[in-house]
Protein backbone atom coordinates (compact mmCIF):
# COMPACT_ATOMS: atom_id res chain seq x y z
CA UNK A 1 0.00 0.00 0.00
CA UNK A 2 1.42 3.57 -0.77
CA UNK A 3 -0.22 6.20 1.15
CA UNK A 4 -1.51 8.76 -0.79
CA UNK A 5 -0.42 11.98 1.64
CA UNK A 6 1.77 14.65 1.19
CA UNK A 7 4.24 16.17 3.43
CA UNK A 8 4.29 20.34 4.71
CA UNK A 9 7.99 20.89 4.11
CA UNK A 10 6.91 24.44 5.44
CA UNK A 11 5.28 22.99 8.56
CA UNK A 12 7.43 23.44 11.86
CA UNK A 13 6.12 19.86 12.54
CA UNK A 14 9.52 17.24 11.55
CA UNK A 15 8.66 15.02 8.50
CA UNK A 16 8.69 11.73 10.25
CA UNK A 17 6.03 13.19 12.76
CA UNK A 18 3.62 14.33 9.85
CA UNK A 19 4.33 10.70 8.52
CA UNK A 20 3.75 9.00 11.59
CA UNK A 21 0.05 11.45 11.87
CA UNK A 22 -0.50 10.22 8.33
CA UNK A 23 -0.39 6.58 9.46
CA UNK A 24 -2.36 7.45 12.58
CA UNK A 25 -4.68 8.82 10.80
CA UNK A 26 -5.42 6.44 8.01
CA UNK A 27 -5.73 3.58 10.33
CA UNK A 28 -7.67 5.58 12.54
CA UNK A 29 -10.62 6.33 10.05
CA UNK A 30 -10.43 2.33 8.86
CA UNK A 31 -8.36 3.51 5.65
CA UNK A 32 -6.15 1.17 6.92
CA UNK A 33 -7.17 -2.02 7.83
CA UNK A 34 -5.40 -4.75 10.52
CA UNK A 35 -3.14 -6.67 8.53
CA UNK A 36 -2.87 -4.53 5.66
CA UNK A 37 0.93 -3.90 4.63
CA UNK A 38 2.30 -0.80 4.56
CA UNK A 39 4.69 0.86 1.77
CA UNK A 40 8.08 -0.43 2.14
CA UNK A 41 10.33 2.54 3.88
CA UNK A 42 11.96 3.01 0.72
CA UNK A 43 8.78 3.05 -1.48
CA UNK A 44 7.32 5.39 0.77
CA UNK A 45 10.58 8.00 1.08
CA UNK A 46 11.20 7.38 -2.75
CA UNK A 47 7.75 8.77 -3.34
CA UNK A 48 7.33 11.89 -1.01
CA UNK A 49 11.38 12.39 -2.21
CA UNK A 50 12.29 12.30 1.60
CA UNK A 51 15.27 10.20 2.96
CA UNK A 52 14.41 6.86 3.99
CA UNK A 53 16.10 7.02 7.40
CA UNK A 54 13.12 9.89 7.92
CA UNK A 55 10.24 7.28 7.12
CA UNK A 56 11.93 4.70 9.30
CA UNK A 57 11.95 6.93 12.58
CA UNK A 58 8.05 7.55 11.80
CA UNK A 59 7.52 3.09 11.38
CA UNK A 60 9.56 2.64 14.38
CA UNK A 61 7.81 4.97 16.46
CA UNK A 62 4.46 3.94 15.01
CA UNK A 63 5.61 0.04 15.97
CA UNK A 64 6.77 1.34 19.70
CA UNK A 65 3.53 2.72 20.25
CA UNK A 66 2.00 -1.01 18.90
CA UNK A 67 0.16 0.51 16.06
CA UNK A 68 2.17 -1.52 13.64
CA UNK A 69 4.29 -4.83 13.34
CA UNK A 70 7.22 -5.48 11.24
CA UNK A 71 7.54 -9.23 9.85
CA UNK A 72 11.56 -9.78 8.98
CA UNK A 73 11.96 -9.97 5.42
CA UNK A 74 8.10 -9.14 4.98
CA UNK A 75 7.79 -5.58 5.85
CA UNK A 76 5.44 -3.31 7.75
CA UNK A 77 1.75 -3.99 8.56
CA UNK A 78 -1.04 -2.24 10.39
CA UNK A 79 -1.21 -4.07 14.04
CA UNK A 80 -4.83 -5.03 15.62
CA UNK A 81 -4.50 -1.31 17.68
CA UNK A 82 -8.27 -0.50 18.77
CA UNK A 83 -7.47 -0.49 22.59
CA UNK A 84 -4.57 2.11 21.93
CA UNK A 85 -6.60 4.01 19.78
CA UNK A 86 -9.58 4.11 21.93
CA UNK A 87 -7.14 4.81 24.89
CA UNK A 88 -5.53 7.80 22.07
CA UNK A 89 -8.81 9.33 21.74
CA UNK A 90 -10.23 9.51 25.37
CA UNK A 91 -6.75 11.14 26.40
CA UNK A 92 -7.24 13.44 23.49
CA UNK A 93 -10.75 14.59 25.05
CA UNK A 94 -9.53 14.67 28.28
CA UNK A 95 -6.97 17.35 26.52
CA UNK A 96 -9.48 18.74 25.05
CA UNK A 97 -11.95 19.24 28.14
CA UNK A 98 -8.62 21.26 29.87
CA UNK A 99 -7.71 23.49 27.41
CA UNK A 100 -11.29 24.22 26.44
CA UNK A 101 -11.94 25.36 30.52
CA UNK A 102 -8.47 26.91 30.28
CA UNK A 103 -10.02 28.85 27.39
CA UNK A 104 -12.99 29.90 28.96
CA UNK A 105 -10.99 30.86 32.35
CA UNK A 106 -8.95 33.09 30.33
CA UNK A 107 -12.27 34.80 28.86
CA UNK A 108 -11.70 33.47 25.25
CA UNK A 109 -15.44 34.15 23.27
CA UNK A 110 -17.22 30.94 22.41
CA UNK A 111 -17.81 31.70 19.45
CA UNK A 112 -13.68 31.76 18.31
CA UNK A 113 -13.73 28.46 19.75
CA UNK A 114 -16.31 27.06 17.80
CA UNK A 115 -14.74 28.85 14.64
CA UNK A 116 -11.50 26.99 15.50
CA UNK A 117 -13.43 23.46 15.84
CA UNK A 118 -15.45 24.30 12.63
CA UNK A 119 -11.84 24.97 10.76
CA UNK A 120 -10.09 22.21 12.10
CA UNK A 121 -13.24 19.82 11.03
CA UNK A 122 -13.36 21.40 7.76
CA UNK A 123 -10.07 21.08 6.95
CA UNK A 124 -10.33 16.93 7.13
CA UNK A 125 -7.27 16.85 9.70
CA UNK A 126 -4.83 18.00 7.14
CA UNK A 127 -2.29 20.80 8.98
CA UNK A 128 -0.73 23.56 6.78
CA UNK A 129 1.24 25.01 9.56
Amino acid sequence: MLSTFQINYRSDEPIYQQIYNEVLMEISLGLLLPQEKLATVRELAMTLGINPNTVSKAYQLLEQNGYIYSAVGKGSFVADCSEQLAGLKERTLRHLDKDLRTARDLGVPAEDVRSLVDAAYNEGGKSNA
